[in-house]
C-alpha cells in the first residue's frame, strides 16, 4: 500500500502559529498522541523539507509541514535516553547525526585515551536509542571550541563525508572574537602549517613538513578593543584558525596555546576559546541532498559582545559630550 502524504502550510492566520508541531500533525492525521510521537521518532515528519525530530518544535508563519506515513502501520515511540546527553542534537536521520559540540569536550580521544569525549557520548546515544553499533566522526573541533559537528552512523557514511572535506566541498563558517583590531577588513591567510615537538602548530616555508592551510575572513564588527570576525575554511587543519590569527597578531580570546598573554581579556572569564562553528553544509552521502545548518552564537560570546558594544558606545558618548562642552565654551567666549 502506498504511503499517505499530507501537507500543511502555516500562514500568518493559522491557529498553529507559535504552537507545537505535534498538535498540527495530529490535526493532519487524527492519530493518537503515542502514534504522533512515533511519527516524529521515525522521521515521518518534515518541516520546510527537513526531518523534524522534535515534536515540541514551535511553528512559525511560513513553515510547511509534510507528513508521510502508512495508515496501516503502528508507529511506536522510540525509547529515549537520559535527558542530559552532554550535547545538543541539531539533525538526525538513519545515516547521519549533526550535533552542537560543547566547548569543554574533546571531540575524540587523544593518545592519553580519554573516555569522556563527544565521540563517546554520541556513540552511547546511537547505541542506546537507535541500536546502531557506534558513531564515527567526520571532522573535529578543538577542545575549547563549540559548534556544528557531523557524525556518520557507519564507517562508510563517515568516510563519505570525510571525502567531501578532503575535496573542500562542505561550507564551514565560524565566528570568532579576536584580540585587538584587524589590519585589514577582509582577506585570505594562506600558509603551510607544521607541528613542533610539543604539538604546537606554526607556519613554515618548508613544503616537506608543512600542510597547506587556507583561511578566508571578514570583519563582522569592530568592538572596543577586540574584533568580531566571520571565517570560512577552505582547508581544515588542526588549530588552523587559532594559528593564523595569532600570527596576524590577533589571537582568539581565551586561547591558552597561541599568544596566550595577548589572548587574555579581563572581561572574558570563560574557560573556553571565543571560537564557534556557526554554519555547516554538506551533501548527504546517501541521498545527495544538500544539508545546511546554522547555530546562534553561544551565550558567553553574546554577553561579551554586548558588553564591548556598550562600553564603546559609552566612550563615544562621553567623547561627544566633551567636544560639545569645549565647543560651547569657545562660543561663549
Amino acid at each position: 500500500m502506498p504511503a499517505t502524504v499530507k501537507h500543511l502550510d502555516i500562514d500568518e492566520a493559522s491557529p498553529f502559529v507559535g504552537d507545537r508541531a505535534d498538535r498540527a500533525v495530529q490535526t493532519l492525521c487524527g492519530l493518537s498522541r503515542s502514534q504522533i510521537n512515533g511519527l516524529f521518532d521515525h522521521q515521518c515528519v518534515k518541516v520546510n523539507g527537513l526531518p523534524c525530530p522534535e515534536a515540541a518544535r514551535r511553528l512559525m508563519a511560513g513553515d510547511r509541514i509534510e507528513l508521510t506515513y502508512h495508515a496501516s502501520q503502528r508507529y511506536h515511540p522510540i525509547n529515549k535516553p537520559r535527558q542530559n546527553l552532554g550535547f545538543e542534537i541539531v539533525y538526525e536521520d538513519k545515516q547521519v547525526i549533526v550535533v552542537n559540540k560543547p566547548a569543554h569536550l574533546l571531540t575524540v580521544p587523544t593518545k592519553k585515551g580519554e573516555t569522556n569525549t563527544l565521540l563517546d557520548k554520541v556513540s552511547e546515544y546511537v547505541r542506546h536509542v537507535k541500536h546502531v553499533r557506534a558513531a564515527f566522526n567526520a571532522h573535529r573541533l578543538d577542545r575549547g571550541v563549540s559548534g556544528l559537528l557531523a557524525f556518520g552512523k557507519s564507517l562508510e557514511i563517515s568516510q563519505a563525508i570525510r571525502d567531501q572535506f578532503a575535496l573542500h566541498k562542505p561550507e564551514r563558517e565560524y565566528a570568532a572574537i579576536v584580540a585587538g583590531h584587524l589590519k585589514r577588513k577582509e582577506g585570505t591567510i594562506r600558509s603551510l602549517l607544521a607541528t613542533d615537538r610539543d604539538l604546537n602548530r606554526f607556519s613554515t616555508d618548508d613544503e616537506e613538513v608543512g600542510q597547506l592551510a587556507i583561511t578566508h575572513f571578514k570583519l563582522a564588527e569592530p568592538l572596543l578593543d577586540t574584533s568580531l570576525i566571520t571565517i570560512w575554511l577552505e582547508t581544515g587543519r588542526r588549530n588552523q584558525i587559532r594559528v593564523h590569527f595569532a600570527e596576524e597578531g590577533n589571537p582568539v580570546l581565551g586561547d591558552p596555546r597561541y599568544l596566550p598573554d595577548l589572548a587574555e581579556h579581563r572581561h572574558w572569564p570563560a574557560s573556553r576559546i571565543a571560537l564557534h562553528a556557526r554554519k555547516l553544509a554538506f551533501e548527504h552521502p546517501e541521498t545527495g541532498e544538500l544539508l545546511k545548518f546554522e547555530l546562534p552564537l553561544p551565550e558567553e560570546m553574546v554577553r561579551f559582545i554586548n558588553g564591548q558594544r556598550a562600553k564603546k558606545e559609552a566612550g563615544a558618548a562621553d567623547g561627544g559630550e566633551r567636544r560639545e562642552t569645549r565647543d560651547g565654551g569657545k562660543r561663549r567666549k
